[in-house]
């Protein structure tokens, strides 16, 4: 037996007891008493008292000035001023992402006043990234998290502290980020009386999370680009040959100041009815810039008005008013949303679901106005006149216009206080963040053109904002990551939507050739990738929902691309389902690399009415990349150990013996797949 395969039985042996697989590390750090270690789950984490590391402009102290603070570890603490800084070289195992924790305390202020610190890195492949974070004032110490970090395999320096801190420094950890668990987002709507397509655009939604992204583009809304709304999808065809699934409206131009008809509804429902495409919008409403003269019912000027907050526009508009029935502001908003939803109605009757981003980028430039307000009017009094704001609205257009064809998406920022402008769960359906860091917070260690990071960090921080519990999508962006960053940063972002002029078609925002194989890769779906039936067949979050199912599924044998003289027989599955189970549909192709496949096809009948659903099964495949490798195995073993849940598409794709379960047996014909004493499934065929 060769060398190699004695490895690979190794690693299958250890993946098949359970046992964390090793990365061999260097116990490596800089300075003093930090140490690097492998946990049980295989995780790699490093952890030093902060007294250890490269200290510089800082000092370790046990008190300040007169004052002690106990509870410290250690010798003592890091007191930061405000330049100090503390660094770390760490060996990194492989490339992606790690969680930086300190146990700190911001002495300084008063309770909820926040300070300013730094985290950045250089990483072994030569490129840097940055960030500001704002850590809010504390009494005792508390584990503050700097957020995810990009680290490339081998030698990356991390440094933080700095800014306007003063802030002390006990200990730190950095540890491997764990992938999100994709699972723990729902397909449900809040409203109860949502429309059969409403629920069928979010059960797809659901089925495709976090294995996919979803292509997207906002058209230029109001006439612009010469009245050619066709401009930047044309731009995309002719680049990629392919057309984005969403298309993204704004329904701006519908006010009851100066609206005009710009063929907005129109368009989104072609895109729907015509096309087989997914609608999302958003709503930039105005406001009478000279609201305190401005009479209801009467015309303005569009140069008159504005959706700015009232500190950039110099608008009399008092948002809290809003919210208090017989001021004007009360009215008018009131009448926006009958102008609103009349034009939502149109599309409801037409049985078009909407992606429904009002009130968006509500938290905005946090904290760069001097008193934490939004960019735009809908934020300027606060988090808490906003949240009264959005619930008016859902329940205004639920409730009162009988609008049940919304995906509520709520747009949130990663701000340490953002978790107190989120409506609640009961008010949101999905939540987004828009990416624009071209020209600004960088992340990518370059200095201008394409930012094609995925952003991972803020992705984390918004699906923990909902503990997994909303799917997560990129809203507005301008550069479109790209597939390695998407991978290998685990940032499972439901759908892209790039801003519409220069910033998909100019080489500042945009990259043709990375534009290009996005459109074209496995991961990314298309309009034509869509499934025909998106707008029925996953109600409930499936394709189908049956009471008792007997499904019979054909499988044909999956052989290596280097193997001769392999058989190509069928073999036959019969399996009984009972208890109101769901089989999720399949999205799309899924990626071809070194194994040649044939897809089997399912056959589901029922006491329901009859369906015909195409699932497509690759047996060994159960990461879903298209191939079949160690991390099957060790997937098929935590399955079977109930540390990870199984999808339909896993749990056939597990079945190797096809005999209709899933036991040690399928671990055993993956092991001896992997290690090449059998060369294709299933299993006794």
């Amino acid at each position: 037996m060769g060398k190699k395969l004695i490895k690979l039985n190794a690693l299958l042996t250890a993946a098949a007891l359970g046992i964390g697989v090793c990365y061999t590390l260097p116990n490596y750090v800089m300075a003093g008493k930090g140490f690097v270690w492998i946990t049980e789950t295989g995780a790699v984490s490093f952890k030093s008292e902060c007294e250890d590391l490269i200290i510089d402009g800082a000092e370790v102290a046990t008190k300040v000035y007169n004052d002690e603070y106990p509870g410290y570890t250690g010798e003592g603490f890091v007191w930061v001023t405000n330049s100090g800084t503390m660094s770390v070289k760490v060996d990194a195992p492989k490339t992606g992402m790690y969680r930086l924790v300190s146990r700190c305390l911001m002495y300084l202020g008063n309770e909820g006043e926040i300070r300013e610190a730094g985290v950045s890195v250089e990483r072994s492949d030569g490129s840097t990234w940055s960030k500001t974070v704002k850590i809010p004032h504390t009494n005792s110490w508390n584990d503050f998290s700097f957020g995810d970090i990009k680290l490339t395999k081998g030698e990356n320096t991390v440094t933080f502290g700095g800014g306007w801190g003063y802030c002390l420094y006990d200990s730190m950890t950095l540890t491997e980020t764990d992938a999100p668990d994709y699972s723990k987002a729902t397909a449900e709507l809040n409203d109860p009386n949502a429309t059969p397509e409403a629920k069928s655009l979010m059960g797809y939604l659901k089925s495709v999370y976090g294995s996919h992204i979803i292509s997207g583009q906002q058209e230029i809304y109001g006439g612009g680009n010469d009245g050619n709304s066709e401009l930047e999808f044309d731009y995309i065809k002719d680049t990629t040959g392919k057309l984005p699934a969403i298309r993204g409206f704004d329904f701006m131009n519908y006010n009851p100041l100066y609206g005009w008809e710009d063929g907005t509804t129109e368009r989104a429902i072609d895109w729907t009815k015509n096309k087989n495409g997914i609608v999302t919008a958003s709503w930039h409403i105005n406001v009478p810039i000279n609201f305190e003269n401005y009479v209801l019912g009467e015309p303005v000027d569009w140069k008159e008005c504005s959706y700015k907050n009232y500190q950039a526009s110099n608008s009399t508009f008092n948002t809290a008013n809003v919210l208090v029935e017989g001021t004007k502001e009360y009215d008018y908003f009131q009448a926006a949303i009958e102008d609103l939803a009349e034009q939502l109605l149109i599309l409801q009757e037409n049985n078009v679901p909407i992606i429904f981003r009002p009130l968006h980028e509500a938290q905005g430039n946090e904290g760069n106005y001097g008193d934490g307000t939004s960019w735009f009017w809908w934020g300027d009094r606060g988090a808490e006149v906003f949240k009264e704001l959005w619930k008016m609205l859902y329940t205004t257009l639920t409730e009162k216009y009988n609008l049940h064809n919304l995906i509520w998406e709520f747009n949130s920022y990663n701000y340490s206080n953002s978790p107190t402008w989120y409506p609640g769960d009961e008010y949101v359906d999905l939540v987004a963040y828009d990416k624009y860091n071209v020209d600004n917070g960088r992340d990518d260690g370059l200095t201008s053109g394409p930012n094609e990071s995925a952003i991972s960090a803020i992705y984390n921080y918004l699906v923990e904002l909902t503990d997994g519990r909303k799917m997560v999508a990129m809203s507005e962006n301008d550069t479109i990551p790209n597939i390695e960053n998407l991978t290998v940063e685990n940032a499972g972002w439901l759908y892209f939507c790039p801003w519409y002029g220069e910033h998909l078609m100019s080489e500042r925002y945009q990259n043709a050739d990375t534009l290009n194989e996005i459109y074209n890769s496995e991961y990314c779906i298309t309009l034509d990738e869509l499934p025909s039936d998106w707008l029925s067949a996953y109600v409930n979050g499936s394709s189908v929902t049956t009471t008792t199912m007997e499904t019979t599924i054909t499988i044909p044998v999956t052989t290596l691309e280097n193997t001769t003289n392999v058989s190509t027989d069928t073999s036959t599955l019969t399996t009984k389902q009972t208890n109101t189970e769901t089989t999720p549909a399949s999205t799309s192709e899924s990626i071809a690399t070194t194994t040649e496949t044939t897809w089997m096809t399912t056959t589901t009948t029922s006491t329901s009415p009859s369906t015909t659903l195409p699932l497509r099964v690759k047996l060994g495949d159960l990461n879903l990349d298209d191939g079949v490798s160690v991390v099957d195995m060790v997937y098929l073993n935590k399955y079977m150990v109930n540390i990870i849940k199984f999808n339909d598409q896993q749990k056939c794709n597990a079945d190797c013996y096809s005999d209709g379960v899933i036991d040690s047996s399928d671990a055993s014909a993956l092991m001896q797949f992997l290690a090449q004493q059998i060369d294709s499934f299933p299993v006794g065929s």
